[in-house]
């Protein structure tokens, strides 16, 4: 698979914390292809920016059309323009886009000012609204947003308001970045669109090496988009690669040093707390299962159930996603009861008001569930509580509320059902998988998993495997079950070998 291609278009730092030198390691840190249009050459050091020295526009064209006709970008980060020639240059590049290619994402972080608090453009906030309906988003800090906006930005109801503005001058969607309006301890970027909002939030760290970080943080976005990531995935491994920057972070000149430039985000304790307006705020932790997953069906009607159980199945899924399917609370029930015969951990998928009425082991909810459920209710209840994830955004907003264990999915294409979401494939899996081994939450890996398939999947480190069609269409399910089973513990036991050797 080739590498993908991002261009920066920004400032030379010639002290190599911020601009195109912040840009390109960041790239090489995310794994992508960076290539450079400079905009401008500063002298600058740690300390002060001495001089400033614009390229002409024809100079940055060339530079853009030249890149185009070989190596088209899958995201372009906009950094530093110094003037009204250097920015409508751009934005005809932009408008006279190459219809064969594919049009790239483009993040710009609108710097005005650098860490040395020196003046960088000459741009005026009226002269950038001819770049806004050709960005898909916008990266400012608060005082960028306030210039750009004519409104100073104090608290978050000014920051909307500001935000709304230019939203009506043709802006689709804003990241506003490194907010604390007051908080002692904490530090957030605001996601603001038409669809709502998402709020990022990070502990404060106490360093004042932070050069560089607006370049790092655009930059990240760019790379994580163009390793097709979705926007909320994207922002949110850039604020974790930021965050791990800045606690490795070391002075080099006399001022401030610039950001670390280290590796894809791994650890759970660098990835931001997320919060929407929708999500319930509660502090709750789900009771343990007690057994791993292992293999997981998910099956539609109580006869599944039984065959199944019978069959030696000990987690299992009752999916009926119909409300108004006849002999609804019966199927649950009868289900429920001859799960506990067996003392198998039957989940009910999204009924959590039958679940906790009928006194079931659990209740498995999809991400939008999370929005509409009594979280408390089921807590209290005493129900086991499995939570869906399609990304790295979800699986980090369902791990806040410390379920039972968390789906990841789905895997591979699947017939199953209508996803929103693309395939998360294997390597992915591995990153979630990691990512949520210090928090002993277990995992359950699901969507397209063939017999072929569970092999690769067990080796990701998942507790468990769900299966659908595995089992419901084999033409003999016995076999299918006794099939999958096999594969599961003869990858398990390759598993536990290998970290045997490597322990020796």
């Amino acid at each position: 698979m080739s590498v993908p291609v991002v261009w920066t278009l920004a400032g030379s730092d010639s002290g190599g914390g911020a601009g195109i030198q912040a840009d390109l390691h960041t790239f090489r840190s995310l794994n992508v292809h960076g290539c450079s249009v400079i905009s401008t050459i500063t002298a600058q050091n740690s300390v002060a920016t001495t001089g400033l020295f614009p390229l002409a526009a024809d100079a940055v064209r060339q530079q853009l059309e030249c890149l185009q006709q070989d190596m088209p970008p899958a995201a372009i980060k906009i950094g530093l323009l110094s003037n009204v020639q250097q920015l409508q240059c751009v934005a005809n590049f932009l408008k006279q886009w190459s219809d064969p290619l594919p049009q790239p994402f483009v993040v710009w972080d609108p710097v005005v000012v650098s860490t040395q608090q020196d003046r960088l453009s000459e741009l005026k906030p009226q002269h950038c609204a001819e770049l806004f309906p050709l960005v898909d988003i916008m990266t400012p800090n608060l005082d960028e947003l306030s210039w750009l906006s004519g409104l100073e930005v104090t608290d978050e109801d000014s920051m909307y308001r500001a935000a709304e503005q230019l939203f009506q001058a043709g802006l689709s969607r804003i990241l506003v970045t490194g907010t604390d309006f007051g908080r002692a301890d904490e530090i957030s970027d605001y996601y603001l669109s038409s669809d709502g909002h998402t709020q990022y939030i990070q502990q404060k760290l106490r360093t004042k090496h932070s050069h560089g970080t607006g370049c790092t943080l655009s930059s990240a976005i760019a790379a994580a988009l163009a390793h097709d990531y979705p926007l909320e995935d994207a922002i949110t491994v850039a604020n974790a690669y930021v965050h791990q920057g800045l606690i490795e972070a070391k002075g080099i000149g006399r001022g401030p040093g610039p950001v670390a430039h280290t590796h894809w985000p791994q650890q759970i304790d660098h990835f931001p707390k997320i919060n929407t307006p929708e999500l319930p705020c509660v502090d709750l932790q789900f009771p343990s299962l007690d057994q791993e997953p292992g293999l997981y069906p998910v099956v539609d009607s109580y006869e599944w159930i039984e065959k199944l159980l019978k069959l030696g199945i000990k987690t299992l899924q009752l999916r009926i996603k119909d409300p108004d399917a006849p002999q609804l609370e019966t199927a649950i029930k009868k289900s429920i009861q001859l799960a506990e015969k067996y003392s198998a951990q039957l989940f009910i998928n999204d009924h959590w008001q039958l679940a906790i009425k009928h006194n079931a082991y659990g209740v498995h909810l999809g991400q939008e569930d999370l929005t509409e459920a009594n979280l408390h209710a089921i807590q209290q209840a005493g129900l086991r509580l499995g939570i869906s994830t399609h990304s790295y955004t979800e699986l980090l907003i369902a791990q806040a509320y410390t379920p039972s264990y968390i789906a990841l999915g789905h895997i591979f294409p699947t017939q199953t059902k209508t996803m929103p979401s693309k395939p998360q494939g294997l390597q992915r899996l591995r990153r979630y998988v990691a990512l949520l081994a210090p928090t002993n939450i277990p995992t359950v890996a699901i969507g397209g998993i063939s017999l072929e398939r569970v092999a690769p999947v067990t080796a990701t480190g998942v507790n468990g495997i769900a299966v659908v069609s595995a089992i419901t269409a084999a033409r003999n399910v016995e076999q299918a079950v006794h099939q999958l089973l096999t594969e599961m513990e003869a990858e398990l036991e390759v598993k536990e070998k290998n970290e045997v050797a490597h322990a020796e």
